[in-house]
């Protein structure tokens, strides 16, 4: 008995080897997806009440292992997610995930050609609870397909690591083809510029969100992920520190321009998120893409219903490629492989020298003239110079919002021509928001 014990009470050593009884589990330590897997995994019951992965099965620890091996946030969430889908198709098909061949791999691949994509149902944000999705969303696009294909790879990968799996049975799937063009719909500098003008007279918070995803062009996660701690200041640049794809942490320089916007919402703040909610919680993905939506619909912007944040990204890379930025120094704002570059940078214009434009100019002017009384007869007798043509085959809409909220070519409109042409030329557009912008300004 020591010195400092307490009277008659008699210290039994612990056996060697033996483990402390007030250890915790080491799985604590997993990251939020890992843990909120596995818990998911835990918690499924078949029809009779009992839970479909026991004790002794060890799916539920194998995948949370595998999400915690991750660095990236945006990673983990994604495969997860991923994971459940195919998961949840295996057992509907009588099937455990770990005994599943190639014939239901490959079964999975041309289901998911139709399946509708999941869509947040709850959880997340600022409640405490993790994400709940749901498969309400619209069906899965080439990209979306060979992303989830390649996720459930990368389990079974690691499952041969541990020699739970003896075989990968995504690994003679054949993946989706996938266009070598960016899907995202882009917007004019001149309609990104009218979206900004907006949101500063909007609200302080919107003009500093939208000016910092369009002039830094990080991820709608990177940037919320922020705190005004982190803000820094390096050989006369304001920077703030970006968590890339991949947990590589690159500090980016703040313009001038996002600076005087950020600083003028911030309003001396000095600490927690960059980005907060009127009760002070951190703001969320989703309460930004309702923002960008609600601003889209105040500018008249055409695709005000599909707007998302990754279109301010999307014109960070198209807008600096085609102001001759370099590819490399674009690239560095994120992309890895400068070939996800390159997908943006074909998009770039791609509309605008599509062959068809020239043709229903052309055809235009074969075809029989129409009614004197026709306001559009005006360009068939009287085209414009060669150079734009487009022009004559896509009428002038003098007002750019009344374009947005009705179809093109209706008939009181272009009662003619309206019907060879669409939306209005890119020449067009770009006058008009110019107008815009310069109605605010005044």
């Amino acid at each position: 008995m020591t010195d400092d014990a307490a009277p008659g009470t008699a210290l039994v050593p612990r056996p060697a080897g033996a483990l402390s009884t007030d250890c915790v589990d080491p799985r604590q330590d997993w990251p939020p997806e890992a843990r909120a897997l596995r818990d998911r995994l835990r918690a499924l019951v078949d029809a009779a009440g009992r839970p479909v992965y026991g004790d002794a099965d060890l799916l539920p620890d194998l995948a949370g292992a595998w999400i915690a091996g991750f660095r990236s946030v945006q990673t983990r969430r994604g495969y997860a997610r991923s994971f459940t889908v195919w998961e949840a198709y295996a057992r509907t098909r009588g099937a455990h995930p770990l005994t599943a061949g190639f014939a239901l791999a490959d079964a999975y691949a041309r289901y998911l050609q139709t399946a509708l994509s999941l869509k947040r149902d709850g959880g997340g944000g600022n409640s405490g609870r993790p994400p709940e999705y749901a498969a309400v969303g619209p069906p899965y696009q080439p990209a979306a397909q060979a992303a989830m294909l390649s996720g459930a790879s990368s389990f079974y990968a690691r499952a041969i690591r541990h020699q739970a799996v003896t075989a990968n049975p995504f690994t003679h799937t054949e993946r989706p083809a996938v266009a070598p063009l960016s899907s995202v719909q882009g917007l004019l500098p001149e309609e990104t510029a009218l979206l900004i003008s907006t949101a500063q007279q909007y609200s302080q918070r919107a003009f500093a969100l939208t000016t910092m995803l369009y002039l830094i062009g990080p991820r709608c996660d990177e940037l919320l992920a922020r705190d005004v701690e982190e803000l820094g200041y390096d050989r006369g640049h304001r920077t703030l520190p970006l968590t890339r794809k991949g947990g590589l942490v690159q500090p980016v320089p703040i313009p001038p321009l996002a600076w005087y916007a950020l600083d003028l919402y911030l309003d001396g703040r000095r600490s927690g998120p960059l980005f907060i909610t009127r009760n002070g919680h951190r703001l969320t993905e989703a309460e930004v893409w309702k923002c960008l939506r609600r601003l889209a619909k105040r500018a008249g912007l055409p695709h005000q219903d599909s707007i998302h944040p990754h279109v301010l990204r999307y014109g960070f890379i198209t807008d600096s490629l085609e102001r001759g930025d370099a590819l490399q120094d674009v690239q560095d704002a994120g992309h890895r492989d400068p070939r996800t570059t390159q997908r943006y940078n074909r998009r770039r214009g791609q509309l605008d020298r599509h062959p068809g434009y020239g043709l229903a100019a052309d055809l235009a002017q074969r075809l029989a003239p129409p009614p004197p009384d026709d306001p559009a007869a005006s360009w068939i007798v009287s085209p414009p110079p060669a150079e734009s043509r487009n022009l004559y085959a896509r009428p002038h809409h003098p007002d750019l919002g009344k374009a947005a909220r009705s179809r093109p070519g209706t008939p009181e409109r272009t009662p003619w021509l309206g019907r060879l042409g669409g939306i209005p030329h890119r020449r067009e557009r770009r006058d008009v928001v110019s107008g815009h912008l310069r109605a605010i300004r005044r």
